[in-house]
């Protein structure tokens, strides 16, 4: 990326909803997605960022680029814990275009939401990631001070056979 090229980071809106199908189609890392036409999928993305824009406890963000291209975006959900001294971030989702990989966008949207934890008193962030992912092959997440949690295993129940995809693929 060029060094005077800049991203913004700001919140998703509806209109954003076909940029993230894109992404995650261009991924091809979601196998549901392929028995699915791309207006379902967008049509989802939109009853979800509808969802997300209700109250204070989640936030989407996306990353554009200098000619209005959303290249990227974040979700984080913020999950009140009894036992911890504040809220914990969950970030559920952060999704790169492949071809803008490496230019400093998903740092910038976890920095993004790192501010936004702080700012609300959060005392951790939490994330989960496929360990087949080239995020977690390159420790791109340790490389950003997050620690990988070998104490901790994940469980996922799924409730719903279509509606969840399948379970490999997440």
């Amino acid at each position: 990326m060029p060094k005077n090229e800049e991203i913004i980071i700001r919140p998703a809106n509806l209109a954003d909803a076909k940029a993230i199908e894109v992404i995650l189609r261009e991924l091809g890392w979601f196998a549901h997605l392929n028995g699915e036409t791309p207006s379902v999928t967008e049509e989802r993305i939109s009853r979800h960022l509808e969802l997300c824009s209700v109250g204070e406890s989640h936030l989407v963000l996306v990353a554009e680029n200098q000619i209005g291209e959303v290249i990227g975006y974040i979700a984080v959900h913020w999950l009140p814990y009894l036992i911890l001294a504040g809220p914990e971030g969950y970030v559920s989702e952060l999704f790169i275009r492949e071809s803008e990989w490496g230019k400093g966008i998903g740092r910038k949207l976890l920095e993004a939401v790192k501010n936004q934890a702080v700012r609300r008193g959060c005392a951790r962030l939490m994330l989960l990631n496929g360990c087949n992912r080239p995020s977690y092959e390159r420790s791109f997440y340790k490389k950003l001070g997050w620690q990988e949690r070998p104490e901790v295993a994940n469980f996922v129940l799924p409730l719903h056979g279509k509606a969840m995809g399948h379970a490999t693929a997440f």
